[in-house]
């Protein structure tokens, strides 16, 4: 599991079948501080993010495809928390 910041989405005219109506987002993979690590890459969104809101990204095939409903899904990596800025985790570090 990756700690991550929603940066962007992704608008697809076609998907497979086992992730139409699914949202794509782009994460950015942030440290415990909020800075910024490693590249952009895009989840599959499983719990109702938005842009600039602190995610938790799991980035095994498997566990993604659970998270969305979908264990046979072609998914690598899905947005599976928000986490609540309030716990002291913010994108301002």
């Amino acid at each position: 599991m990756r700690l991550a910041r929603v940066v962007g989405s992704v608008v697809s005219t076609r998907k497979h079948r086992a992730l139409e109506g699914a949202k794509l987002l782009l994460a950015q993979p942030v440290d415990q501080r909020g800075a910024d690590t490693g590249v952009v890459q895009l989840a599959v969104d499983a719990v109702g993010a938005g842009y600039g809101e602190l995610v938790l990204v799991v980035l095994e095939g498997r566990a993604a495809g659970a998270a969305l409903g979908q264990p046979g899904a072609p998914v690598d990596s899905a947005i599976v928390g928000i986490v609540d800025p309030r716990d002291g985790l913010t994108s301002d570090g």
